[in-house]
């Protein structure tokens, strides 16, 4: 039986319960997945005088074939990209830049610096997100940046986070889509701290003189990210969930969640509806956390459905920016970055396929019995057709046949590096 047929077979099983599977279709290819650069370097930029990495962010494996040049980077994406359907957006940090063999602190990165990256994303329509990054370097070598006693290096990294929203500006205006600009940063302390609200004080004081410098949102949108803890700030970390969700709602910013930055039995999924009722929009970095933040590569699980569900059934496709965060060396990078993305994109056409309106009247009416049935029957629903079908209509692989490109591209410039 034909991809086709297999797909004209399922949809009358969908639409039986009233869902519109071409509508969904049609919805699906216009939600853009913002994929970082970072899974194809493990996290190590270009920087001239590049540093190990730090911050509690720990990449590990060595498989063959890591990109080591902005260009090998942009090829590896491009593989990436004619694997995924859809049309996406591409993640950058700053330590991303390109110089030519020139040391700029990270202070004085200019939109010069990111030339190529623009070019790159107009010639394959694409949209460009950033970060500044504030980990990695020396005036981060004790784990403390925006909230540091020290007024000298807390400036440093202001004027750095300065520099990244006019360089994410620089994206927004010349791609005609505005730039995500999320601020990340490590700071926290190993053991029990004295002192919880000084460093938060000087953090708060901090992104207030980052965000005076007032930057069209037409170009460029601010978020800001949590953390629970890291390697290195164990017992207190002074960015957290609170604090960025206050501050967030208080200034007018995206508060950003990250899916391994909270406690192992929290789930993200539970707060988005939450959030949404006093935010105009969200941001997610979707990573998979096991046992704690360690950034595996998004696999299709229960969490990840939910958080598709609560996108879709809410509809709030246009309310939550989606990115991904996570860098695995211990496979394929190629493929790391094909297998996480298609899974985002599997759990919100799986919310699309489940008859939301009749299941949320169920719950209205006190209907369990058979809100709990339908819930559970869906699960076995033909969904693997509807998507194998918007995979051909996209013009990518169907099913496993992309992992064929994807070692072909092994084989023929990855094993060459």
């Amino acid at each position: 039986m034909s991809v086709t047929e297999r797909y004209e077979n399922a949809k009358e099983v969908y639409e039986k319960w009233g869902v519109n599977v071409e509508g969904a279709l049609e919805q699906l290819q216009n939600v853009p997945i913002s994929i970082h650069c970072w899974q194809g370097d493990d996290v190590s930029g270009f920087e001239v005088n590049q540093q190990e990495l730090s911050g509690g962010i720990d990449v590990t494996g060595n498989y063959p074939g890591k990109a080591k040049t902005p260009e090998q980077l942009r090829s590896d994406l491009e593989k990436a990209l004619s694997l995924i359907p859809g049309k996406h957006r591409v993640n950058l940090h700053m330590i991303y830049a390109e110089t030519n063999g020139e040391v700029v602190e990270r202070d004085q990165l200019e939109p010069k610096h990111f030339e190529n990256w623009v070019n790159w994303a107009k010639e394959n329509g694409l949209g460009l997100d950033f970060n500044p990054t504030l980990f990695a370097h020396p005036k981060a070598d004790d784990g403390l940046t925006l909230s540091h006693p020290n007024k000298e290096v807390r400036d440093y990294w202001i004027r750095h986070c300065i520099a990244s929203r006019k360089i994410a500006a620089y994206f927004g205006k010349e791609l005609g889509t505005p730039a995500l600009t999320n601020i990340w940063i490590p700071d926290g302390y190993k053991d029990i701290p004295s002192d919880r609200l000084t460093p938060r004080q000087r953090l708060k004081d901090s992104l207030d003189e980052i965000f005076k410098v007032e930057i069209d949102e037409k170009y460029n949108i601010d978020a800001v990210e949590s953390k629970l803890f890291g390697i290195g700030s164990e017992a207190y970390v002074v960015g957290s969930h609170e604090f960025y969700l206050g501050y967030a709602l208080k200034n007018n910013k995206l508060c950003l969640l990250d899916t391994g930055h909270y406690h192992p039995t929290e789930v993200v999924s539970n707060k988005i509806s939450a959030m949404l009722l006093y935010s105009d929009q969200l941001a997610l970095h979707v990573s998979r956390p096991v046992r704690w933040d360690s950034d595996h590569v998004v696999i299709l699980d229960d969490e990840l459905k939910e958080i598709g569900m609560e996108i879709v059934r809410n509809g709030a496709l246009d309310k939550v920016r989606i990115g991904l965060d996570f860098f695995d060396a211990s496979i394929n990078r190629v493929a790391a970055w094909t297998i996480g993305t298609r899974n985002m994109i599997k759990s919100l056409l799986y919310a699309m396929l489940q008859p939301n309106q009749h299941l949320k009247q169920l719950q209205e009416e006190g209907n369990f019995t058979e809100r709990l049935a339908l819930m559970e029957e869906f699960k076995t629903y033909p969904f693997g057709a509807i998507w194998d079908y918007y995979c051909e209509k996209m013009g990518v692989p169907v099913q496993e046949t992309w992992l064929e490109e994807v070692n072909a591209y092994e084989k023929e410039v990855l094993s060459k590096r």
